[in-house]
């Protein structure tokens, strides 16, 4: 029934190059015969196992016969005769539905007819007998056992990719373009294909099938319809993961991201501490001659990024985050969370920055909602709960 020599090729080849283990393989088989071999001349209730040897491709079937006795099923004569006892005049206890199985002499043996088989044969165990071999499992049979093993195949697939990418949630992985669909992305991992939906790209850029991608892959989804892995480049962590690979401070963990906010392919702002007074955080990110956010900067497609250093301080720290503008004073409203900043007039366009960016991002990043007024304390752009950007007119058209 077997080619031995292409069975085994298949069987490496599935081992090594998608990880699925040589015996799942095997047990696949085995299910698939027994599950033809019980379809094409099975009885009843009957429990059907298939030992198949790769050496000689061969294939031995047996039966297996649970170990009952009168306490766990109904004898096979009272099975057939009784129905619903008679409840009327019957004290509950005799009067209620008898729950054990019938017996069915396919599907299990008496233990007193076990113990002559096997001595120590007790209740609940299994007795195997050998089955007639069937050289011709018939058209049906065949292509039974063909699809049970491709599906068994694929559950091992399943879990095989399940246990490689979800160890790798959250970290960077590099691909290329399968095919283009409505604006999604079909990324080629090697064993597995992920989505790189059009919302989790960055805007402007442009793909070819063929093309090689890094993204982020912010998850590992199980469905009925198969593994999902869903990609994104527009996710902030992706900022994050990009400076790791960059900047060894952050891989040791010397420098740690704190905060990031971002609007991909525009602008982005993030906020790292160092654990060690010795290493400058900014520094690092910056690199020498600003070699390293000038390489994640054209991984991102030209995206503009402020690498601010995070403080304790929120006073401080909000100044910072309004960067490149210079600020006169902060005011903390820690009821509201709302921080009012006062700059100067030739600092209101760039605090505000074009479309409220600027102020926008800075919000984001410190968690505080921030209000940016005159000298004269007229209010010029206030964040929304929301998160969006308000802006006098005057200054609107200023920022512009």
């Amino acid at each position: 029934m077997f080619d031995l020599k292409v069975m085994n090729l298949v069987l490496t080849e599935l081992e090594e190059e998608r990880g699925i283990p040589r015996e799942k393989i095997i047990e696949a088989i085995e299910a698939a015969l027994a599950t033809a071999y019980k379809k094409e001349y099975g009885k009843k209730g009957q429990i059907v196992r298939a030992h198949f040897d790769l050496n000689t491709g061969t294939t031995e079937f047996l039966q297996v016969k649970i170990v009952v006795d009168e306490s766990t099923v109904r004898p096979e004569e009272d099975a057939e005769t009784s129905e619903e006892p008679a409840t009327e005049g019957v004290p509950a206890e005799a009067g209620e539905a008898d729950e054990r199985a019938r017996f069915n002499p396919e599907h299990h043996i008496m233990l007193e007819d076990a113990k002559k088989i096997k001595r120590d044969a007790k209740l609940d165990d299994e007795m195997v007998f050998p089955l007639e071999a069937k050289d011709d499992y018939g058209r049906i049979a065949a292509q039974t056992a063909k699809q049970v093993i491709i599906q068994k195949i694929r559950e091992a697939e399943k879990v095989s990719v399940v246990n490689e990418f979800g160890g790798r949630q959250g970290e960077i992985v590099v691909g290329s373009v399968q095919r283009i669909e409505r604006g999604n992305l079909f990324i080629d991992l090697g064993r597995a294909t992920g989505i790189l939906p059009y919302e989790e790209q960055i805007p402007g850029e442009r793909y070819r099938q063929g093309e090689r991608v890094r993204a982020y892959l912010y998850s590992v989804e199980e469905t009925p319809r198969g593994i999902f892995l869903r990609l994104s480049r527009s996710h902030p962590q992706f900022l994050s993961k990009l400076f790791a690979l960059e900047v060894p401070e952050i891989a040791s963990g010397v420098v740690e991201v704190k905060a990031i906010a971002r609007e991909a392919g525009s602008r982005s702002k993030i906020a790292v501490a160092s654990k060690d007074s010795h290493v400058d955080p900014v520094g690092s990110l910056v690199g020498q001659r600003g070699v390293r956010v000038s390489t994640v900067m054209s991984e991102l497609s030209g995206e503009k990024i402020d690498i601010i250093e995070w403080s304790e301080n929120q006073k401080e720290f909000i100044e910072d985050a309004l960067s490149p503008a210079k600020v006169v004073g902060v005011e903390l409203d820690e009821a509201e969370r709302k921080a009012t900043v006062e700059v100067t007039p030739d600092q209101q366009s760039l605090a505000i920055g074009k479309g409220g960016q600027n102020v926008r991002l800075a919000a984001r990043l410190s968690g505080w909602k921030i209000d940016i007024q005159s000298m004269k304390g007229e209010q010029i752009a206030k964040t929304t709960e929301e998160g969006d950007v308000a802006v006098a007119p005057t200054e609107e058209k200023a920022a512009e």
